[in-house]
């Protein structure tokens, strides 16, 4: 099969799932390999640079979306749910179990030092995080990951992404003490 035919069905899939398709979804589909369908979407998504359209890579796969740029003019025309926003305290969780994957609830809730049922549930609901298994911890206690949604709703291709921790350390007072920002200044 020509290449050009390739990238045609590639669009083609892509535009009709309307959700992350994965690279061994494409083997089957196309019957080439993952090698060749990740130089055709290279060389298309160079190709989309000048279109209102890009394909992003999220974990093993790949969606068709619109550039973020292009969001004031789309939302107003095809947008007319409310979006979920984000608590300061939803934020602390998701930021908790990314850089923490497989925490536990009780994990989660010593790091903030508050109750995070409501937070985890409006997260699950949101389909921000999700079931990891079981912690191999007295009483089994579920763990939490961060699902492709979250990678693709913060604009990440993987958690490897993620920006570093800053460095800290404890004043005398048992105060966290961000070294970072304190050599800034």
């Amino acid at each position: 099969m020509e290449i050009q035919k390739i990238k045609e069905i590639i669009e083609a899939i892509l535009f009709a799932a309307g959700r992350i398709v994965t690279q061994e979804e494409l083997v089957l589909a196309l019957e080439i390999d993952k090698n060749q369908i990740d130089e055709i979407i290279k060389n298309m998504q160079e190709e989309f640079k000048t279109r209102g359209i890009e394909i992003i890579k999220v974990e093993n796969g790949y969606q068709l979306c619109t550039k973020k740029e292009y969001h004031e003019y789309i939302y107003p025309v095809l947008d007319k749910r409310t979006k979920p926003s984000l608590s300061t305290a939803a934020l602390e969780t998701l930021a908790i179990i990314a850089y923490n994957p497989r925490a536990t609830k009780a994990e989660i809730e010593a790091i903030r030092g508050v109750n995070s049922d409501g937070t985890i549930y409006k997260l699950l609901d949101y389909g921000l995080i999700e079931d990891a298994g079981k912690a191999d911890l007295p009483g089994r206690p579920i763990t939490y990951k961060t699902t492709p949604e979250f990678l693709k709703m913060f604009g990440y291709e993987t958690l490897a992404n993620l920006p570093e921790l800053p460095k800290y350390k404890l004043d005398a007072n048992r105060q966290i003490v961000i070294d970072e920002l304190i050599e800034e200044e």
